[in-house]
C-alpha cells in the first residue's frame, strides 16, 4: 500500500509539474485582479503535462477552470464564510479562487498564485447577487474532494472511433452513486455549481409543441474548461497585455525597437526587419496595395483573367 502511494505520489508530481516555460504576458493581470468579480470563471492555459492531455483531447488552449469567490468579506453567508477561513489562513483582504486540481484536490488558492499566467474571465450574464452567492456556496462546499483522474481518462474516450472505444462501456461519465461522490475535476466542480441553480452552460434545446422549446442541461462530467469559453451564456472579458484600445491607432503599437526573438521565440515570431524583407521580396509595399494595376497584373501573371477580383 505504501509502495502504491509513493508511485502515485510521484505520477501527480510528474503530470502537475510545469514543462514550458512561460512565453510574454499575453494577459494584464493587473486589470484583470481590478475587474474581476466573485462568481466569475477564470480559465488558464496551462503548461503541465495533465494540461497539454487537456488540451489535446479539448482541441482547445484553456485545460483549467477555476471560480472566483472574492475576498473573504465578499461571501455573504457567516457560515460558509468560517469554511472558507478555516481552509484558507491567509489575509482576508486576499482575493481567493476555488479550484479542483490534480495532486491537491479541490482547495481555495489566492488569485495570485496564477500572476503570469495567459487567463480569461468568462462572466455569466445576468446573473442575480443571489444566485452567484449560491454557486460560490454549493463550490466551497465540494472542499476537500480529490481530484478525479479517471474521468480526464472517460472524457478522451469521446475522440476516438466509437467502434475502437465504447463511450460508455465502463465509463465512470455515466455512473452514479448518491452520496459517494469523493472525486471531481475543475470544470465539473463549476458546471454543478451552475446546475445547481439552473445557469445554462451549453444546454440542449429541444422544440417542445406546448411550450415552444425546453432546455436541458448537459452532464457536468463532460463540461470542459471550452465550454464556458464558447458558451453564450457566459461574457468573454479579455484584458490584452498591450491594449491598443487606448492607443488613438492601433499602428502607433510599438512594433519596432531593439529587441531580440530568443530560443523557440524565432521559430514562432517575426520581427519588424523580417517581415520588411518579406514584404521586398513578395514585391508589396504601400505604393503597390493602393495601386489596382498591381491586382490585375499580378492576377494576369497567374494565368487569370483581368478584371476585378473576387473576395470570396
Amino acid at each position: 500500500m505504501e509502495l502504491f502511494k509513493m508511485v502515485a505520489g510521484y505520477l501527480t508530481d510528474w503530470l502537475s509539474r510545469n514543462t514550458q516555460e512561460k512565453d510574454s504576458p499575453l494577459c494584464d493581470f493587473q486589470r484583470i485582479r481590478h475587474e474581476v468579480k466573485p462568481c466569475d470563471v477564470l480559465l488558464v492555459e496551462g503548461r503541465s503535462r495533465v494540461s497539454q492531455v487537456i488540451k489535446q483531447t479539448t482541441q482547445s488552449p484553456w485545460s483549467h477552470a477555476m471560480l472566483y469567490i472574492g475576498r473573504l468579506h465578499d461571501i455573504e453567508d457567516d457560515r460558509v464564510r468560517q469554511i472558507v477561513s478555516k481552509s484558507y489562513g491567509g489575509s482576508p483582504d486576499e482575493q481567493l479562487v476555488i479550484e479542483s486540481e490534480l495532486g491537491v484536490g479541490t482547495a481555495i488558492q489566492p488569485l495570485n498564485s496564477y500572476k503570469g499566467e495567459h487567463l480569461r474571465i468568462c462572466r455569466p450574464k445576468g446573473i442575480s447577487y443571489s444566485d452567484s452567492q449560491k454557486v460560490v456556496h454549493y463550490a466551497i462546499s465540494r472542499l476537500g474532494m480529490d481530484y478525479n483522474v479517471r474521468q480526464i481518462l472517460d472524457l478522451a474516450r469521446f475522440f476516438f472511433p466509437y467502434s475502437f472505444l465504447p463511450r460508455r462501456l465502463g465509463s465512470s461519465l455515466f455512473q452514479h452513486s448518491p452520496g459517494q461522490e469523493t472525486k471531481t475535476v475543475c470544470s465539473t466542480m463549476i458546471a454543478e455549481a451552475f446546475s445547481f441553480i439552473h445557469f445554462p452552460i451549453l444546454p440542449l434545446v429541444k422544440h417542445d409543441g406546448e411550450s415552444g422549446v425546453q432546455l436541458f442541461q448537459r452532464n457536468p462530467k463532460l463540461c470542459t474548461p471550452s465550454d464556458f469559453d464558447y458558451s453564450p451564456y457566459f461574457q468573454i472579458i479579455k484584458y490584452p497585455f498591450l491594449d491598443y484600445g487606448h492607443h488613438a491607432d492601433y499602428r502607433l503599437l510599438p512594433w519596432h525597437g531593439h529587441g531580440v526573438l530568443e530560443g523557440k521565440e524565432a521559430d514562432f515570431y517575426m520581427s519588424s526587419k523580417q517581415i520588411r524583407q518579406l514584404q521586398k521580396e513578395s514585391s508589396v509595399d504601400d505604393e503597390s496595395l493602393q495601386d489596382s494595376s498591381f491586382f490585375l497584373a499580378d492576377n494576369k501573371k497567374d494565368g487569370g483573367e483581368s478584371g476585378p477580383i473576387s473576395t470570396h
